[in-house]
């Protein structure tokens, strides 16, 4: 299978009369390269010659500036350096001058067939090559996965020209960051032995090898190499010329100015001494490094030198670079000097001075970026720009959400825009470095929104360890390739693309939408994130007041008691964890390891995961409770961190023989541990020692004495007391006949050790338990359904006797029975005091303006979302641009509730905030300003916006008076187009406390 993306299927493992042997017969095909051209492409032309062996067992022969005389050869070159393809008289129509462009074709010359492999320059000549790679069944991922090619007997290019490129975007790549502990355990261990005597161990160039490769099998042409406590220049003297020999182009990150790393800066400042009057003195001098403070206002002619250096290390080793200007601290944090726009425009200056100074050209002709990351967005925001040819980085907000996007307004820029993306961060809200967490549709939406609005001369996403981001990192790199290709409604063939290059074709489809499913999933909460609840504090307004929010960090965000949620997601985890051992025990013996690496260790371990914090939180529930049954579920927990640490340590010591050993060493269960690893540890990871598996389990499980009698206990649906021993009346959600909630229930538990006999009881004969009576060793669940053809009309309230063990519990059930006019019409029936729709499920969906809505499946928390389109509209007024309707019934008249569950956005646009506008039936529209409402500031990162982003969704409400019960029409519209919804609840005073809300209610 050609892969996720592909220049259309040329390669074969049949031949036609006219097509080109690459192997046949037994035989390969000769390759031929020229001692003149690019030493990326020689090399990548012995990638070939591998790939073709790896694939038939058949290699062929591999000639320098010779042509051997037989039937048929392959010539590989670039247009402006190698004279053998020049001498073909190739048509070049569409290829030359232009950039990163491939172009395939068999011609013929004398009594000679040759495939020309070509390209408008050096890497457009190497994705040739590794586009017939991928076609024959090489996965990009075949080394950091261990992916086996599918083998095949011959291969065969079909006729005609075929090309790739140039590129959407110019400058792609990605950011290898946070790389301890797995990485950086790995790496060194890996790459320590064997190497040259002064070449260091762990990130050199061996190490580098792997990545470029990759990289240009991916089609990126750009990295930002590791930074923690790396210095990419110094660790091996060679890392730069292997960057200039595989043909990446490098850059420093955001944080690392004028091509230096940061840490050659930490590795060599001399301390320094600040006199009265503020200036610098120092004891010496390292000429590799910095002298004394990180300062521009107090140190300037050190920053100078030192950057001076970093430029002419460039010039001197004569790399492709593309230099990061501004400036940052330098433990990626904000200027010690303070934000002085006037300081940063002097920064800039110099800095341009510097790349005139050293090498000698006009400053344009040097590749650019400024990345407005974090606080650095300011100086966009407040006016400052920095010279037209350099290239502006707009971020996200480090949880995959835009943060500005350009003002259509301005004038374009020569070194036009880029965009920095997260797939894993350390930082405010919690870190998340584990597994892949991203959603590919949420993804998709925010590329697509950034390249339309002229976000299109650089991408890099930060993909931590690399390895574990795959699946993300490849999508990323595809549509920045050809964003077309990747339009919404191919998303899925993508997936299954994805999953059939590199686990086969066999079970492509099957394995594609268990991946679409584990992001689906993966979209609820992050697994870093399970044990922390964030709420606000009755009486106060996050809006206005930071302290609104509180965290809890020993508590389940899903609520164990209402609309079966904990259980309802942990079930969906299990349920994909079965599939997937299942698709995994029909693969073939050599695709076990690869599948384990790109697919089952993940969703297994998330699986677990999610089944370790509901035996931890049931437990502590249930032992509040005196449930007999909480020391088993103590027992349950910590079977499922040893089922944790088995899955890491078959990562580490059993898959691909051990090649992986040490890798899975991130922590990601005890965070919030503060008593332990001390004030930070409610966002960073747990800082532990050395350990292989440093995890602990967090909050603690409680084990609780058992009467040694059976005695009886009593816990209820919606409520997390128990009973006897509550004050308060037991009182089940009300019972409606349009309810959508799973059905009421009753726990008949034991606090004691022996069983006992119980009953259930009520006065009428339409209140059905399902089991009446029967023995409770440690619980049981009784559960309710109403018999709606003989329960009268109106509202009962039916006791429910609950006896054994020689006590007796009352539970009150309200029974409401209402019936629903034919002159109502269809729509959304509120029961259980509420009326819940997903928002893709539209009685009306009204364009205007040439905007309307459109469905982005699975793009977030509550399933598919809904965004105007096209994503460059304008914003309207409110109630005048398109709207979305919700027919539905209300029996509830008086004030209501309407939560909007939005996409957690930014206000990306030049318009004040982020607004939506919202009515019922005729009344005028509220309009609400998303940013304003709930107080979230991406620029501050303050707990508003941690908020969102840790719960994965805006949540914002409004107040409506509905004058009458009946048929009513809920309409929503846009006045911003960056807004997506994904979900609406209308409390008529029945909602209940939970994370995801009620699900979706009745349409009649």
């Amino acid at each position: 299978m050609a892969g996720a993306l592909a220049a259309g299927q040329y390669l074969s493992s049949r031949g036609g009369p006219e097509d080109f042997p690459l192997v046949a017969n037994g035989k390969a095909t000769p390759l031929v390269v020229s001692s003149a051209d690019h030493p990326g492409v020689v090399r990548a032309a012995r990638d070939l010659q591998a790939d073709i062996e790896r694939v038939t067992g058949v290699r062929p022969g591999l000639y320098v500036d010779h042509v051997p005389a037989v039937a048929e050869v392959v010539l590989i070159g670039s247009l402006d350096a190698s004279p053998l393809v020049r001498a073909v008289g190739l048509d070049t129509t569409g290829i030359a001058g232009r950039w990163e462009t491939s172009l395939t074709e068999t011609v013929t010359r004398s009594a000679q067939r040759a495939l020309v492999v070509t390209g408008s320059d050096q890497r457009g000549t190497i994705y040739g090559i590794y586009e017939i790679s991928r076609q024959i069944g090489v996965s990009p991922w075949y080394w950091w996965d261990d992916v086996p090619p599918l083998h095949r007997h011959e291969l065969h290019v079909r006729p005609g020209r075929h090309s790739l490129g140039p590129p959407a975007v110019k400058y792609r790549g990605l950011f290898i960051n946070d790389e301890n502990p797995a990485l950086g355990t790995w790496a060194p261990a890996f790459f320590g032995p064997g190497l040259a005597p002064g070449h260091p161990g762990g990130f050199n160039h061996g190490f580098y090898e792997k990545v470029f490769e990759t990289m240009l099998r991916l089609r990126a042409n750009y990295l930002w190499p590791a930074v923690w406590g790396r210095a990419f220049a110094e660790d091996d003297p060679l890392n730069h010329a292997t960057a200039k020999r595989y043909g990446i182009v490098m850059g420093t990150s955001h944080e690392a100015p004028m091509m230096r790393g940061i840490e050659e800066w930490n590795r060599h400042a001399v301390p320094a001494v600040r006199g009265p009057d503020g200036t610098i003195t120092t004891p010496g001098h390292d000429p590799y490094g910095g002298t004394g403070e990180w300062s521009f206002r107090h140190n300037a002619d050190a920053l100078r030198a030192y950057w001076a250096d970093g430029i002419r290390r460039m010039v001197t080793q004569d790399f492709e670079g593309v230099v990061t200007v501004g400036m940052r601290g330098t433990g990626d944090t904000r200027l010690p000097d303070g934000d002085s726009i006037d300081l940063m425009r002097d920064i800039l200056a110099a800095e341009r001075k510097i790349l005139a100074d050293v090498t000698g050209r006009d400053p344009a002709t040097v590749p650019q970026v400024w990345t407005l990351y974090t606080e650095v967005m300011r100086y966009w925001v407040e006016g400052l720009r920095p010279a037209d040819d350099v290239t502006v980085v707009f971020p996200d907000d480090n949880w995959g959400n835009l943060r500005k996007l350009p003002d259509p307004g301005l004038p374009s820029r020569s070194g036009g825009y880029g965009l920095y993306y997260h797939f894993d961060f350390v930082g405010s809200g919690r870190c998340y470095k584990w597994n892949d967490t991203s959603v590919i549709a949420n993804t998709w939406e925010q590329l697509n929104q950034a390249y339309e609005y002229g976000i299109r001369r650089l991408w890099v996403a930060n993909v931590g360890d690399l390895k574990g981001n795959e699946l993300p990192l490849q999508f990323f790199l595809d549509y920045a390739w050809n964003p077309t290709a990747l339009p919404l409604s191919e998303l899925s063939t993508w997936e299954r693309g994805y999953a059939g290059q590199n686990l086969g074709a066999g079970v492509a489809d099957e394995l594609g939408d268990l991946l679409h499913d584990y992001g689906r999933l993966q979209a609820l909460r992050k697994p870093e994130l399970l044990n922390r609840r964030i709420s606000v504090a009755p009486g106060k307004d996050p809006s206005t007041d930071p302290t609104a929010i509180v965290y809890d960090d020993q508590a389940s965000p899903y609520s164990l008691v209402d609309y079966g949620e904990l259980d309802r997601v942990t079930d969906q985890w299990h349920q994909l964890a079965v599939r997937a051992e299942q698709i995994g025990d029909r693969l073939p013996a050599a695709s076990r390891d690869p599948y384990f690496e790109l697919v089952q260790y993940e969703v297994s371990s998330m699986a677990n995961l999610h089944a370790l914090r509901r035996a931890e939180f049931t437990n502590l529930l249930y032992a509040e409770q005196g449930r007999a049954a909480a020391n088993d579920l103590a027992d349950e927990a910590e079977a499922r961190f040893a089922q944790d640490l088995a899955l890491a340590d078959r990562f580490n010591t059993e898959i691909a023989g051990g090649k992986w050993r040490g890798f899975q060493t991130q922590p990601h269960i005890d965070y919030g541990d503060v008593a332990r690893y001390g004030p930070d540890a409610g966002w960073q990871q747990p800082q532990v020692d050395n350990a292989a598996i440093p995890d602990v389990l967090f909050p603690a499980v409680r084990r609780i004495p058992l009467a040694e009698d059976g005695v009886l206990g009593v816990a209820i649906d919606g409520s997390a007391l128990s009973w006897p021993g509550a004050s308060e009346t037991a009182m089940l959600p009300e019972f409606s006949p349009f309810q959508s909630q799973p059905a009421q229930y009753i726990d008949v538990f034991n606090r004691g050790a022996k069983r006992f006999t119980y009953r259930v009881w009520t006065d009428t004969p339409w209140l059905v338990a399902d089991r009446p009576a029967g023995v409770v060793d440690r619980q049981t669940r009784v559960t309710f359904h109403v018999d709606w053809r003989r329960a009268p009309i109106g509202t009962t309230t039916v006791p429910v006797v609950i006896t054994g063990a020689g006590e007796s519990v009352t539970v009150r059930a309200v029974v409401a029975h209402r019936e629903l006019p034919p002159t109502w019409g269809h729509g959304f029936v509120e029961a259980n005091g509420y009326v819940s729709v997903n928002a893709d499920d539209v009685s009306a969906n009204i364009a205007a303006h040439g905007v309307t809505w459109q469905r982005i499946p699975d793009i977030g928390r509550h399933g598919a979302g809904m965004k105007p389109f096209p994503v460059t509209a304008t914003s309207q007024p409110a109630g005048t641009g398109p709207r979305l309707e919700y027919r539905m019934s209300l029996f509830t008249t008086g004030v209501v509730t309407v939560w909007a569950y939005l996409s957690p956005r930014n206000d990306v646009l030049p318009t004040p905030g982020l607004r939506y506008a919202v009515a019922f039936d005729d009344q005028a529209p509220q309009v609400v300003d998303v940013i304003a409402a709930t107080g979230s500031d991406s620029t501050a990162l303050n707990r508003q916006w941690e908020r969102n982003t840790s719960d994965n969704i805006n949540l914002t409400r409004t107040r409506h008076t509905i004058g009458t019960p009946g048929p009513h029409t809920l309409k929503f519209w846009m006045v911003d187009p960056t807004v997506i919804v994904q979900k609406l609840v209308v409390d008529t005073g029945g909602l209940r406390p939970s994370y995801l809300g009620p699900p979706a209610s009745v349409q009649r």
